[in-house]
Formats: C-alpha cells, structure tokens, sequence
C-alpha cells in the first residue's frame, strides 16, 4: 500500500502538541496513541482516529470523541471516494493489520458489501 507524503496532501494539516505534560503517561499505551489523545485533549472538537483498545478507553476517560481506520473507511465509502472497501481491508491485513473475521464481516455489512 502506498503511503502518501503528509506535507504533500493539502488537507491534512499538521499540529503540534501545545505541552508535553497533555501525553498521557501509560505503560502499555503506545507514542503515537499517547500523542493522539494528547491532541484530543488540546482540541476537545476533534474526531480521534484510534485503534488501539487501551487508547479508546483512555480517550474514552476524557470523553473524546474517536473512529477507527475501519470507521473511516466505510465513512471514505459513503462519501464516494471509496468504490469498495474490502481490498483496502486486504491490504491493511497484509501489511500487518490485526483484525477478526468477525470484524471484518461486520464492517463489510454495514459498507453494503
């Protein structure tokens, strides 16, 4: 799967965390989780994008709001920007990306596939 260069995609905007002391400081929890609630946290109105368990409770403990990628694609899909979902799914799984069957038979139900 090809990864785009962030500085190169218009709309994504790049954003600082305001102070280090907003990362939680959680074992088991990961840098980039960390930093993304961080920013949850400097900007309340955002939709977090977390997949990781401890990360959406943590969120959760802040009451911020949060999608997953798979959220995100069958949003992609609604929107029309996405055909169909189920080879990026493939390729996430490929590229190391932990999901069930379940999950994923969940997911393509609600795209419609």
């Amino acid at each position: 799967m090809d990864v785009p260069i962030i500085s190169l995609v218009e709309w994504i905007q790049v954003v600082r965390i305001s102070s280090p002391a907003l990362v939680p400081n959680v074992t088991d929890l990961g840098q980039g989780e960390a930093e993304v609630i961080a920013l949850g946290i400097q900007s309340p109105e955002s939709l977090l994008i977390l997949d990781d368990s401890l990360g959406r409770r943590i969120a959760d403990l802040y009451q911020l709001k949060y999608t997953g990628t798979l959220g995100v694609l069958i949003k992609a899909k609604k929107s029309g920007h996405l055909n169909a979902i189920a080879p990026v799914i493939d390729q996430l799984r490929t590229q190391g990306m932990w999901l069930t069957d379940k999950i994923i038979g969940d997911i393509l139900r609600l795209a419609g596939e």
